[in-house]
Protein backbone atom coordinates (compact mmCIF):
# COMPACT_ATOMS: atom_id res chain seq x y z
CA UNK A 1 0.00 0.00 0.00
CA UNK A 2 1.57 3.40 -0.95
CA UNK A 3 2.03 6.59 1.05
CA UNK A 4 -1.38 8.55 1.74
CA UNK A 5 -1.50 11.59 -0.36
CA UNK A 6 -5.24 12.82 0.20
CA UNK A 7 -7.16 15.57 1.59
CA UNK A 8 -4.81 16.05 5.14
CA UNK A 9 -8.01 18.09 6.93
CA UNK A 10 -10.15 14.87 6.34
CA UNK A 11 -8.33 12.46 7.92
CA UNK A 12 -7.54 15.10 10.88
CA UNK A 13 -11.36 15.50 11.44
CA UNK A 14 -11.50 11.51 12.00
CA UNK A 15 -8.02 11.67 14.36
CA UNK A 16 -7.79 14.86 15.42
CA UNK A 17 -4.58 16.61 15.75
CA UNK A 18 -1.26 15.08 13.54
CA UNK A 19 1.49 18.06 14.16
CA UNK A 20 3.72 16.16 11.81
CA UNK A 21 0.57 15.89 8.68
CA UNK A 22 -0.38 19.31 8.91
CA UNK A 23 -0.68 22.81 10.92
CA UNK A 24 -4.14 23.43 9.15
CA UNK A 25 -7.44 22.84 11.11
CA UNK A 26 -10.79 22.34 9.56
CA UNK A 27 -13.58 24.51 10.69
CA UNK A 28 -15.84 21.46 10.47
CA UNK A 29 -17.41 19.66 13.88
CA UNK A 30 -18.03 16.65 12.19
CA UNK A 31 -16.27 13.88 11.18
CA UNK A 32 -15.73 12.91 7.68
CA UNK A 33 -18.38 11.39 5.40
CA UNK A 34 -22.32 11.70 4.68
CA UNK A 35 -23.19 10.46 8.70
CA UNK A 36 -20.51 11.83 9.96
CA UNK A 37 -20.83 12.32 13.79
CA UNK A 38 -19.49 15.30 16.15
CA UNK A 39 -16.47 14.20 18.07
CA UNK A 40 -18.24 13.76 21.64
CA UNK A 41 -20.57 11.55 19.75
CA UNK A 42 -18.34 9.11 18.24
CA UNK A 43 -18.74 5.28 20.02
CA UNK A 44 -16.12 2.93 19.05
CA UNK A 45 -15.13 -0.73 19.51
CA UNK A 46 -12.30 -2.29 21.49
CA UNK A 47 -10.93 -2.80 17.76
CA UNK A 48 -11.62 -0.04 16.84
CA UNK A 49 -9.92 2.41 19.43
CA UNK A 50 -6.72 0.93 18.57
CA UNK A 51 -7.38 0.65 14.95
CA UNK A 52 -7.79 4.88 15.52
CA UNK A 53 -4.42 4.99 17.24
CA UNK A 54 -2.50 3.04 14.54
CA UNK A 55 -3.54 4.92 11.90
CA UNK A 56 -2.79 7.62 13.84
CA UNK A 57 0.88 7.17 13.83
CA UNK A 58 0.56 6.02 10.43
CA UNK A 59 -0.64 9.19 8.88
CA UNK A 60 1.55 11.44 11.31
CA UNK A 61 4.62 10.26 10.32
CA UNK A 62 3.53 9.41 7.07
CA UNK A 63 4.35 5.43 6.60
CA UNK A 64 3.15 2.68 4.88
CA UNK A 65 1.22 -0.07 6.74
CA UNK A 66 4.57 -2.27 5.73
CA UNK A 67 6.91 -0.05 7.10
CA UNK A 68 4.89 0.81 10.37
CA UNK A 69 4.69 -2.86 11.06
CA UNK A 70 8.57 -3.18 10.01
CA UNK A 71 9.25 -0.55 13.02
CA UNK A 72 7.12 -2.35 15.64
CA UNK A 73 9.06 -6.02 15.07
CA UNK A 74 11.88 -4.26 15.78
CA UNK A 75 9.94 -2.29 18.98
CA UNK A 76 9.35 -6.27 20.26
CA UNK A 77 13.31 -7.28 19.49
CA UNK A 78 14.85 -4.17 21.81
CA UNK A 79 14.92 -3.91 25.19
CA UNK A 80 12.68 -1.45 27.46
CA UNK A 81 8.95 -0.55 27.13
CA UNK A 82 7.47 -1.89 23.51
CA UNK A 83 5.57 1.25 23.05
CA UNK A 84 8.32 3.72 24.00
CA UNK A 85 10.89 2.21 22.18
CA UNK A 86 8.49 2.17 18.55
CA UNK A 87 8.23 6.08 19.24
CA UNK A 88 12.02 6.40 19.70
CA UNK A 89 12.66 4.67 16.32
CA UNK A 90 10.42 6.64 14.39
CA UNK A 91 11.46 10.25 16.18
CA UNK A 92 15.10 8.81 15.22
CA UNK A 93 14.50 8.97 11.47
CA UNK A 94 16.02 11.64 9.77
CA UNK A 95 12.87 13.26 8.22
CA UNK A 96 11.40 13.17 11.61
CA UNK A 97 14.43 15.07 13.36
CA UNK A 98 14.64 17.73 10.58
CA UNK A 99 10.81 18.34 10.98
CA UNK A 100 11.94 18.94 14.65
CA UNK A 101 14.35 20.76 13.91
CA UNK A 102 12.13 23.33 11.99
CA UNK A 103 13.60 22.73 8.53
CA UNK A 104 10.02 21.49 7.42
CA UNK A 105 6.25 22.73 8.21
CA UNK A 106 5.36 19.11 8.13
CA UNK A 107 7.28 15.85 8.07
CA UNK A 108 6.53 15.80 4.59
CA UNK A 109 8.04 18.28 3.44
CA UNK A 110 11.02 17.75 5.81
CA UNK A 111 10.95 14.43 3.64
CA UNK A 112 11.34 16.14 0.20
CA UNK A 113 13.81 18.10 1.65
CA UNK A 114 16.37 14.84 2.57
CA UNK A 115 15.30 13.35 -0.89
CA UNK A 116 16.39 16.02 -2.68
CA UNK A 117 19.48 16.24 -1.26
CA UNK A 118 19.63 19.64 0.89
CA UNK A 119 20.45 17.72 4.23
CA UNK A 120 23.36 16.39 5.70
CA UNK A 121 24.06 14.02 8.86
CA UNK A 122 28.06 14.16 9.75
CA UNK A 123 29.11 16.26 6.83
CA UNK A 124 27.72 13.40 4.52
CA UNK A 125 24.87 14.17 2.09
CA UNK A 126 22.04 11.69 2.72
CA UNK A 127 18.78 11.59 0.43
CA UNK A 128 16.68 8.73 2.70
CA UNK A 129 13.97 9.83 5.14
CA UNK A 130 13.90 6.61 6.80
CA UNK A 131 17.68 7.00 7.86
CA UNK A 132 17.93 6.22 11.44
CA UNK A 133 19.99 8.93 13.29
CA UNK A 134 22.14 7.77 16.25
CA UNK A 135 23.09 10.21 19.27
CA UNK A 136 25.57 12.94 18.79
CA UNK A 137 24.98 13.04 15.22
CA UNK A 138 24.84 16.34 13.41
CA UNK A 139 22.19 17.61 11.06
CA UNK A 140 23.03 19.93 8.99
CA UNK A 141 22.59 21.92 5.66
CA UNK A 142 24.41 21.02 2.60
CA UNK A 143 26.72 23.79 1.88
CA UNK A 144 25.36 24.94 -1.09
CA UNK A 145 23.41 28.71 -1.53
CA UNK A 146 20.13 26.95 -2.53
CA UNK A 147 20.03 24.70 0.38
CA UNK A 148 21.10 27.67 2.63
CA UNK A 149 18.51 29.84 1.51
CA UNK A 150 15.93 27.40 1.57
CA UNK A 151 16.52 26.40 4.76
CA UNK A 152 16.71 29.88 6.60
CA UNK A 153 13.31 30.72 4.90
CA UNK A 154 11.90 27.32 5.82
CA UNK A 155 13.19 27.78 9.83
CA UNK A 156 11.99 31.56 9.56
CA UNK A 157 8.37 30.39 9.14
CA UNK A 158 8.26 26.72 10.92
CA UNK A 159 9.72 26.82 14.39
CA UNK A 160 6.47 26.98 15.92
CA UNK A 161 7.36 24.52 18.83
CA UNK A 162 9.93 24.43 21.22
CA UNK A 163 12.90 22.47 20.42
CA UNK A 164 12.70 18.66 21.97
CA UNK A 165 15.13 18.02 25.16
CA UNK A 166 16.93 15.36 22.68
CA UNK A 167 17.87 17.68 19.98
CA UNK A 168 19.86 21.22 20.09
CA UNK A 169 20.36 23.45 17.29
CA UNK A 170 22.27 26.23 16.39
CA UNK A 171 20.91 28.84 14.23
CA UNK A 172 24.19 30.37 12.73
CA UNK A 173 25.51 27.05 11.51
CA UNK A 174 22.03 25.76 10.51
CA UNK A 175 22.71 22.87 12.61
CA UNK A 176 21.14 20.40 14.70
CA UNK A 177 22.84 17.74 17.11
CA UNK A 178 21.25 14.72 18.35
CA UNK A 179 21.39 14.64 22.31
CA UNK A 180 19.84 11.39 23.12
CA UNK A 181 16.72 9.25 22.74
CA UNK A 182 13.14 11.20 23.30
CA UNK A 183 11.56 10.80 26.26
CA UNK A 184 7.71 10.45 25.77
CA UNK A 185 6.59 14.16 26.61
CA UNK A 186 8.89 14.92 23.86
CA UNK A 187 6.44 13.41 21.62
CA UNK A 188 4.36 16.11 19.69
CA UNK A 189 1.28 13.36 18.76
CA UNK A 190 -1.33 12.34 21.21
CA UNK A 191 -1.19 8.79 21.43
CA UNK A 192 -1.78 6.34 23.13
CA UNK A 193 1.36 3.76 21.82
CA UNK A 194 0.05 0.80 23.97
CA UNK A 195 -2.85 -0.11 22.16
CA UNK A 196 -1.01 0.28 19.01
CA UNK A 197 1.19 -2.79 20.18
CA UNK A 198 -1.61 -4.28 21.26
CA UNK A 199 -3.44 -3.67 17.45
CA UNK A 200 -0.21 -5.98 15.85
CA UNK A 201 -0.27 -8.03 19.35
CA UNK A 202 -1.88 -11.64 16.58
CA UNK A 203 0.36 -10.60 13.96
Amino acid sequence: MSRYRGPKLRVTRKLGNLPGLTQKRSNKLKTPGEHGKKFEEKKSTEYGTRLEEKQKLKFNYGLTEKQLFSYVKEARRRQGVTGLVLLQLLEMRLDTICFNLGFGNTIAQARQLVNHGHITVNGTSIDIPSFQCRINDQISVKNTKTSIDLLKENIKKNQKFELPSYLKFDGEKLEGKVLGYCEREDVLLQLEELKVIEYYSRR
